[in-house]
């Protein structure tokens, strides 16, 4: 790896900013833009839409997962910009992040306006005293409402209690994926000078006493096979060079090491290049410590650890475990109960959202994080680096309050056609939701808003798309914590379970199909104890979908049954993972997902079966 050593431009003056947004509001494409308008690209040079997403998983699924730094000259002005994650799973990303910059820049759909994720990562802009530019983006939409929008964000920040500065907040009106943003809603829409304008003349520049010792908070790690460990923060007081000596202190344990600075990297464009030597206030990547990590403080000796802000805890939490399936080891080369922890310890380290802990079970762990997808980004990019795992249906974290029983409640926000707002209040009733607003949205829309159990969620995605025939937008965003709602009803539905081992053959599978939907098709191996398809009653049934029909000289097996045969229920990671019951786990390996039952033989199943059941009486 070669990194090119450049000299810090002591005349530039320096703002450190980050973009922050509900998911889907375009953020990534606004910084996108700036990078192209600013010069960081040549004229003639090729790269991909939405460059700042550059992790597989976030260009496949279109959202941004890791919060990532960049910067830009504009005009004898540099600016340190952090993209941030917009989906509430990964608000961990944006809280740290935070404590690094001195301004946000807000961005807001002109037609939805600010939603839960909008909420969240302004009340903790608006808790560290930084002073917002709001920019209402996609005001070319044939449903923008720009003047609602901004009453609206006005309303959020009074109801957070933003201060009058916060309160005087510039507002811009933006197309981000045209390119542009102006200070008024009729100004020549042509580029975004009127944002980089906005951002100098608002964002204070960078500060810090260069003269007193030097001290830096770590807010990411990240591993480099060249570096080792790499830890970026904002330097908040003195200078550091390269071959300084420095400390690894911990708020909670005092000093963990002492190291010499072998790198200092600093952003320019897409690039980190090597600096000899940074000064307060900027933001820079260190490397050379072996054991600080995300939180601690770097710097000279004699000097306190710096306080991190606190980072909301965790509501749901999964059981990673090996996998014992009798296929274990055909598709992954990570099988064993010490590479998986390995792994989830070192994403723990990194993560400051995900906690780990061992579990009961032989070869188990505990993973809380903030939601589904936050765990199934985890889990699938376990099973692309070649492990095979075993995984437990979620469940939220519940706490104890003076006895009382607490549990995660969510703000969840849809806009829906009128037509399906019955059917939504229905589902999320049955849910335990607490409907608490319902207001027309134009256009034949309304928007529903409910506080409810963060488990009342687990699994309603599909159904949700199913009931508003893929046109409702859901938001949600965790609210607080709140007595407990009681039991609520899950799957209704029990499952077809295979009886033998083998491959799946038609002959067998197509009389199944009256007895369910079935998920795996003729030649898929299956073994006993794995789910097959799910049941139309609300039992589960063992079946037989490997016996094939016996040979005559009349007429080919299988050839009538194969004409017959509807598609089988695909699942993803997290459609499964949500799927499952409690009695039930899901296979994860590389090129599989096999749902299955938690015990794989029957008498075990059934001895299970009445463990819970007297737990329930």
């Amino acid at each position: 790896m070669c990194f090119f050593i450049i000299e810090s431009e002591q005349n530039m003056s320096l703002r450190n900013l980050a973009i922050i947004a509900h998911v889907d509001h375009g953020k990534t494409t606004l910084v996108d833009e700036l990078l192209k308008q600013s010069g960081t690209f040549r004229a003639n040079q090729q790269v991909n839409e939405r460059v700042m997403d550059s992790n597989d998983l976030e260009k496949e699924r279109g959202i941004t997962i890791l919060a990532k730094c960049t910067s830009v000259d504009w005009q004898g002005n540099r600016m340190n910009i952090v993209d941030t994650p917009g989906h509430a799973d990964f608000g961990g990303e944006v809280e740290r992040i935070l404590s690094m910059v001195d301004g946000v820049v807000l961005l807001v759909d002109a037609a939805e306006g600010p939603m839960p994720q909008t909420k969240f990562v302004t009340t903790k802009a608006l808790a560290l005293g930084l002073r917002p530019i709001v920019v209402i983006n996609k005001i070319d939409k044939s449903d923008a409402r720009p003047d609602w929008v901004v009453d609206q964000v006005f309303d959020l920040f009074v109801a957070l209690g933003a201060n009058d500065e916060q309160l005087d907040f510039p507002v811009l009106y933006a197309s981000a994926k045209n390119g542009w943003a102006n200070d008024t809603l009729d100004g020549d829409r042509a580029n975004m000078e009127d944002l980089f304008k906005t951002i100098t003349d608002h964002i204070p520049q960078a500060k810090g006493d260069e003269t007193a010792p030097f001290r830096m908070l770590a807010t990411t790690l990240e591993a480099d096979p060249y570096l080792g460990r790499i830890l970026t923060g904002r330097i908040l007081t003195g200078v550091v060079k390269v071959g300084d000596t420095v400390n690894g202190v911990s708020m909670e344990n005092g000093k963990i090491e002492s190291a010499r600075v072998t790198k200092i990297l600093q952003w320019k464009g897409l690039e980190r290049e090597a600096v000899e030597t940074a000064k307060a206030g900027e933001i820079v990547a260190i490397a050379g410590l072996s054991k600080t990590t995300v939180a601690d403080t770097i710097c000279t000796d004699g000097q306190d650890a710096i306080q991190a802000i606190p980072i909301s805890p965790p509501t749901m939490s999964m059981t990673v475990s090996v996998n014992d399936s009798p296929f274990v080891g055909q598709d992954g080369d990570k099988l064993t109960g010490n590479m998986i922890g390995e792994r989830l310890y070192k994403e723990a380290e990194t993560n400051v959202s995900i906690k780990v802990s061992v579990s009961d079970s032989k070869d188990a762990f505990d993973v809380a994080g903030r939601g589904e997808l936050q765990l199934g980004v985890l889990i699938e990019n376990m099973r692309r680096e070649g492990f095979e795992m075993t995984i437990a249906p979620p469940r939220v974290i519940i706490q104890e309050t003076d006895g009382e029983k607490m549990e995660p409640i969510e703000e969840v926000t849809i806009d829906v056609d009128e037509e399906f707002s019955s059917r939504v209040v229905e589902k999320l009733s049955v849910r335990k939701g607490d409907l608490r607003e319902m207001n027309p949205s134009g256009a034949g829309k309304v928007r529903l808003v409910f506080h409810i159990p963060s488990r009342g969620l687990i699994g309603y995605q599909g159904e949700f798309l199913s009931d508003t025939r893929g046109t409702g937008i859901l938001s949600r965003g965790f609210l607080e914590y709140a007595p407990y709602k009681g039991k609520i009803q899950g799957r209704h539905q029990g499952v077809l379970i295979s009886s033998e081992q083998g491959r799946a053959v038609n002959y067998a599978l197509n009389p199944l199909q009256d007895r369910g939907i079935l998920f795996v098709k003729n030649g898929d191996n299956v073994y006993n104890g794995m789910i097959v398809g799910e049941h139309s009653k609300d039992n589960d049934l063992e079946v037989n979908v490997v016996k094939a029909k016996q040979l005559t000289n009349f007429r080919a097996a299988g050839k009538d049954e194969a004409e017959r045969m509807a598609p089988p229920r695909e699942f993803s990671l997290e459609t499964a993972i949500a799927y499952i019951a409690d009695d039930e786990r899901l296979e994860v390996t590389p090129e599989n997902l096999r749902l299955r039952k938690a015990f794989l033989c029957p008498h075990e199943r059934k001895k299970d079966y009445k463990r819970r059941k007297n737990l329930e009486d």
